[in-house]
């Protein structure tokens, strides 16, 4: 290989500046959509429990009786 070798290990070469950037970019992008859908399932996990407690609440709670002639 042409990688040169210093005491029985590879060494890699640098890299030039910019292909190393390029890698930067894409791992910030990903880390960016990964903590973006991380707090989408947040939101859709406490949408889920919100809607199932307001079905499982006392309708006369959330309705009481006059309720619309505020």
């Amino acid at each position: 290989s042409s990688e040169p070798i210093l005491g029985g290990m590879a060494v890699a070469k640098d890299r030039p500046h910019l292909e190393g950037q390029d890698g930067f970019d894409l791992r910030n992008a990903s880390r960016a959509r990964f903590r973006r859908n991380q707090a989408l399932g947040v939101l859709l996990v406490l949408l889920a429990a919100l809607i199932w407690r307001l079905l499982h609440t006392n309708p006369a709670w959330l309705f009481p009786p006059g309720w619309w002639r505020l």
